[in-house]
């Protein structure tokens, strides 16, 4: 971990050193997030994104965005007590983005995220589920964006769960999905 680490920051630094320019900036997205394998009866559930995001240009055509997100995600079940599951993150993704047009920009990288916490809620209360949860979780995206003004940008994004989130075995093999309709501010 401390090398794939490393190597992130090496990469960061050395982009930046050759970057025409740099942007920060803050995120908010709504979240369409559901879990997909071994599951069943389960359908989306609502969330959001809140969080930071810097834009490295390398070149006209070409950026990179690492960016730093909490993200509300899980799934609904069909049921008695309407159970939810409520899986909090703190993602981060590493996207490239190439433009191909003016302000129109295609993206994909990877992600990490962080367990933060983990419930399951039903009409009855929430019940506490972190133990049975994976604290790490990789993932893929592939998105879009669009900078509808100099500063302002509009994006989707789904992200494609790569790791097993679940802990039990005898469960099976579960991953986390989400699209991400997101409004970005540049400074």
């Amino acid at each position: 971990m401390k090398k794939l680490l490393f190597a992130a920051v090496a990469v960061f630094a050395f982009g930046a050193a050759n970057a025409q320019e740099v942007k920060f900036g803050a995120k908010a997205a709504l979240n369409l997030s559901n879990v997909t394998g071994d599951v069943e009866d389960n359908s989306m559930k609502v969330g959001f994104q809140i969080g930071g995001l810097v834009e490295i240009k390398i070149s006209d055509k070409f950026a990179v965005q690492p960016e730093l997100v909490y993200s509300a995600q899980g799934t609904k079940y069909d049921g008695d007590g309407n159970p939810k599951l409520n899986l909090d993150y703190l993602n981060i993704p590493v996207m490239a983005k190439f433009y191909v047009a003016e302000g129109f920009s295609l993206e994909a990288g990877p992600q990490v995220g962080f367990l933060m916490s983990a419930k399951v809620k039903t009409d009855a209360g929430d019940t506490d589920f972190k133990d049975f949860v994976n604290s790490t979780d990789f993932g893929l995206n592939f998105g879009a964006g669009y900078d509808v003004a100099e500063n302002i940008n509009l994006g989707v994004r789904y992200s494609l769960g790569l790791s097993n989130i679940n802990k039990e075995d005898a469960v099976g093999d579960i991953k986390n999905s989400n699209i991400a309709l997101a409004f970005a501010y540049k400074f």
